[in-house]
């Protein structure tokens, strides 16, 4: 394993954190100014746990991406509210998938109204990642998954995919989307070196309602983590070093699922960094 693409990708990965007490200490700690941090919205608590971490990582200095899921804006005048003080923070990137609220927190229930919105108030971020899913959706068909990143293109700049441990799927759901002329630029999800008791730790404290529904959506995460041998990033990494370096596969770099496991995320990037010679 070891070209100039990987060490592009690894130059351009962004950190997904959860929006919990020590976030961002953690964050300030170990995570570099040239690193993206990305930060989740949780169906429990709402937007505003996002909104006020993404705002202060960016007083600190970092480009930030809160997640604005649909299902968790009220209406048009709380999505309004959203964008000025986003804007007001100098945040010119967001995440906008359909979310997990359930029922929703308001009129919107998937994505794609909140983008033509977005559009509507005269595209105030520059920059606009919607979702992608290699691994099939547990409750959309993979057809239609493609289908909707179709129908988001005028309205995204840009794809995240879904977390996928399966390098033949991966390189297949790539090569896919691209015939489908689905031509926005992918951020790959990956898992990065996730410990499986930490995750389960990490899982519990979310919140008993959310770990819940946290545990039942991803059990299949937690089998990878146990399997013989474990998970390995490096490994998957190497196998779809091909699918994920090739011009045509349009891949902008990794998006690393940290789990709030930030120090420890950010050394096993270093570090390969190191071993690839860059």
């Amino acid at each position: 394993m070891g070209g100039a693409g990987l060490r592009a990708l690894l130059r351009s990965v962004r950190y997904e954190v959860l929006p919990a007490k020590a976030t961002e200490d953690k964050v300030l700690a170990h995570v570099p100014r040239d690193v993206v941090v990305t930060v989740t919205a949780s169906p429990v608590k709402g937007l505003e746990p996002t909104l006020g971490l993404a705002t202060r990582l960016a007083v600190h200095g970092y480009r930030v991406v809160p997640h604005v899921p649909a299902r968790l804006v009220r209406d048009d005048g709380h999505l309004k509210e959203v964008v000025d003080r986003l804007r007001e923070a100098g945040v010119d990137d967001v995440f906008v998938p359909a979310g997990d609220a359930d029922p929703p927190a308001g009129a919107y229930d998937e994505s794609l109204p909140v983008l033509r919105r977005l559009v509507e108030l005269g595209r105030p971020f520059t920059h606009v990642g919607v979702a992608g899913y290699p691994e099939s959706h547990p409750l959309i068909h993979d057809d239609v998954t493609v289908q909707a990143m179709w129908d988001k293109r005028e309205h995204a700049t840009y794809i995240v995919s879904n977390l996928c441990f399966d390098s033949r799927v991966l390189g297949g759901w790539i090569a896919r989307i691209r015939r489908r002329n689905v031509t926005l630029p992918v951020h790959v999800g990956i898992a990065g070196p996730v410990q499986r008791a930490k995750l389960l730790s990490m899982a519990t404290k979310i919140g008993v309602g959310e770990s819940t529904r946290f545990l039942t959506k991803h059990a299949s995460w937690f089998v990878r983590f146990a399997a013989p041998g474990g998970y390995s990033p490096e490994r998957l990494l190497a196998r779809t070093e091909e699918a994920l370096t090739a011009p045509s596969a349009g891949v902008a770099g990794l998006h690393l699922f940290t789990f709030n496991q930030i120090a420890e995320t950010e050394r096993w990037r270093r570090a390969l960094l190191d071993r690839l010679g860059g």
